[in-house]
Order: C-alpha cells, then structure tokens, then sequence
C-alpha cells in the first residue's frame, strides 16, 4: 500500500507510516506513539484506511466536512483517501492502526469516532507490541484478524461537527471559534453573514442535520473536550463558553456524553 501526502511538507512519521506500510504488505499495521500538546499534521491522505486510538490526550481530526474529536479511550476511523489533518490537546498517546480497506468491507465513507469495548483496547495494545512483519497464519495474524472483525461492528459516538459546505454556515463557525461564548441569536448571525433567519435555518438542517441550537451545543461541547484536554480548568472553560457558572457547564456536559467533565477526564 501506498500513501499520498498532499501537505508541502509531509511530517517525518506521515512518511515512516508510509514507508512501513509498503515495506511490510500485511493486512494491519499498529504503531503506538506519543506527542506533545500541540502536535500538528497537515492536510494529507493514504490509500489504506486508519483506526487512531487513544489512550490519553484528546486528538482532533479535520476534513472538508467536519471536524471530529477523539478523547481518552475512544478511536476515530478515517477512510482510505480521505484528506485530513490531525492536532492534539495535551500530551496524547495514540495507537494508529493502518489496514487496508478491502480487508474491512463495508465500514463508513467517512470518519467516525467510535466507542471502543474493553477487549478490543487490549487487543490493540496487545497488537503494537508485535513484530510488524509477523507470519502469515500465526497468531499475531489471527489476532489482527480479531481486530479487522471487531473494527467493522463498533458504534459511533455523537462527537463530530459537520460545519457544512455554504460559506454562510462557515462564516457562522468562524466566528464562534473566534468567541465561543457569542450568544447571539441566528437571526443576528444572518445580519453579518447576508442571508435571513429562514435561509439559515434551512442550511443548518439541510447540511449538518441539526437546529442552530443543536448545532451551537455541540460545537461547545467539542470546544469542552478540546480545552480540557489541554489541562484549562472546569471553571476557566465553563466561563469562555458563555456559561453562567460551572455548575450550568457541569450539568450541560454530563447530560451530553454521561460523565462529568472530572470523570470523563479522570482529573
């Protein structure tokens, strides 16, 4: 398998995982890595698709479409030829699983974060201490083997922000990741970006499937996760996202993703 980078400069590990994936024609790969906060990869892509897992620090994903945030223990999968670029918050460990697309029928044309069950975690970091050129009907296959089937069955969860193709919509976006704690009403937004109350709400449903006020939440809960990650405080986050008081922040998080920002982050 061959990858493609489109970046003008490919970063070093973008061409190791190239460089591993067409030396060693086996159907997964698993290379575990850290980074720094901050680390940052360039719009590129590859021809065989990827699982990055990880296990600590929150990594965000970016396409054409949308964005995708990945926090502790939750993976995200990205399709063959997919263009995307990668960041993290706070020092993160990942498993990037590589696989080639034909071995995994039918898994989604886009990316997906997805839940990821106790054994399949283990297998994965059980998968990264293997010899990369392991034997052809040996066990270290037959475990990837175990990894391409579960790969194929796990769940999506509800942490993508699709921002839509219209450059009003964009606008829009722009200027909550500029001030995410602008509370203005959609009807304001329609003044500065030209088109009317109507027309907005019509884009929003029609390009991201959600009301403006869906919309709204889950781009501050993806900001939440985002400057958690980076080790900012509940009450420091709560506050630049226009929230009353942490409490209010406290509340809204746990009703979106099940937890507390403390026990989803383990702080």
């Amino acid at each position: 398998m061959k990858t493609k980078n489109i970046a003008n400069r490919p970063k070093p590990e973008v061409i190791e995982s190239a460089r591993i994936l067409s030396e060693l024609p086996r159907k997964v790969v698993v290379l575990a890595r850290e980074y720094p906060n901050g680390h940052a990869i360039d719009f590129h892509r590859h021809s065989f698709a990827q699982l990055e897992y990880a296990s600590s620090g929150v990594l965000k994903v970016r396409t054409r479409r949308g964005i995708w945030f990945v926090p502790p223990q939750l993976a995200v999968f990205i399709p063959a030829q997919m263009e995307h670029q990668t960041s993290s918050s706070g020092k993160i460990s990942l498993a990037h699983l590589f696989f080639d697309p034909e071995a995994a029928p039918g898994l989604p044309e886009d990316c997906r974060v997805v839940s990821v069950p106790t054994l399949l975690r283990e297998l994965i970091l059980h998968a990264a201490a293997l010899p990369r050129l392991y034997d052809p009907d040996s066990p270290e296959e037959r475990i990837m083997d175990v990894i391409l089937d579960m790969i194929q069955t796990l769940e999506t969860a509800p942490l993508d922000l699709p921002i839509g193709k219209d450059k009003r919509l964009q606008k829009i976006y722009q200027g909550l990741y500029r001030n995410a704690a602008d509370n203005r009403s959609l009807k304001s937004w329609g003044r500065m970006v030209g088109a009317s109350e109507r027309t907005l709400a019509r884009l929003f449903r029609s390009q991201t499937g959600m009301s403006f006020r869906q919309w709204k939440q889950q781009f501050r809960i993806l900001e939440a996760l985002d400057r958690l990650g980076r080790g900012e405080s509940v009450t420091t986050v709560a506050l630049d996202l226009g929230y009353d008081s942490p409490s209010a922040f406290i509340t809204m998080f746990k009703k979106s993703l099940g937890k507390t920002p403390g026990q989803y982050f383990k702080l």
